[in-house]
């Protein structure tokens, strides 16, 4: 099956965060609080994939007050913090929204993320992933983390889904 023969099934983007949503860097000032980055292009990329019709989730290993503020902007579905076990709280996303593996597409980068990467029906890593995250993915963002992956695979899916065009209006 081809990437845009996947594309099309998908309803539901689950996002990981640090190397994908970011640039992976971790910023921290004298008083210990986090710094992130984000992308404005992958910020209206979420926005015009909510304007879709389609939903989104966060999952990620750590917490974070950064992650539910972007996340709130970027009308993110659902979000799922200190997520040590991936697979796990995919399967209960999988049955919070009805859906099979084929309906889900999942963009990771590091090994945490293996077990989610294995069962999605459209698994996909950005440039710098694990080696073995990579070779799990059907598509590779050209991309990067943090740099316009998730808008890139935002107009991919769309696109496949003929959604593109009347998503930015």
């Amino acid at each position: 099956m081809d990437i845009q023969e996947k594309a099309r099934k998908i309803k539901l983007l689950v996002l990981d965060v640090d190397g994908v949503m970011t640039d992976g860097r971790m910023i921290y000032d004298s008083f210990g609080d986090e710094f992130k980055v984000f992308d404005v292009q992958d910020g209206y990329g979420l926005a015009l994939w909510c304007r879709a019709g389609l939903r989104s989730a966060i999952i990620t290993a750590k917490k974070s007050r950064i992650v539910t503020r972007r996340a709130k902007v970027c009308h993110i579905t659902k979000v799922f913090m200190n997520a040590k076990d991936k697979g796990a709280v995919y399967e209960k996303l999988l049955k919070a929204f009805r859906l099979t593996d084929e309906e889900v597409c999942f963009i990771g980068d590091d090994l945490i993320d293996m077990p989610v990467m294995k069962r999605a029906g459209l698994a996909v890593a950005v440039p710098y992933s694990r080696p073995e995250v990579k070779s799990a993915a059907h598509y590779t963002t050209a991309s990067e983390g943090g740099r316009g992956a998730i808008r890139e695979l935002v107009e991919l899916i769309l696109k496949a889904q003929d959604k593109w065009p009347s998503a930015g209006r």
